[in-house]
């Protein structure tokens, strides 16, 4: 059963992938932001996924760190 569903997120996510180069734009029919789309995939089971978790704490605690040294000046 859980094979099935990885199947079923997997042809979901290549779908999302073939955006047809709208340059970052959102689609008419698209209700997830990059950032909701990246936490479903930091927390799938897909090779590599935790990566993209680990990617988006870095550039969360780089973005705190950028926003206190601007506070501080």
């Amino acid at each position: 059963m859980q094979g099935k569903h990885l199947l079923v997120f997997l042809g979901l996510l290549a779908v999302m992938g073939c955006g047809g180069g709208s340059g970052g734009k959102r689609a008419a029919g698209d209700t997830l932001s990059e950032r909701q789309r990246d936490t479903a995939i930091s927390k799938s089971g897909i090779p590599g996924a935790r990566g993209v978790g680990r990617a988006m704490s870095v550039a969360d605690s780089t973005s705190a760190q950028v926003r206190s040294t601007d506070t501080i000046q």
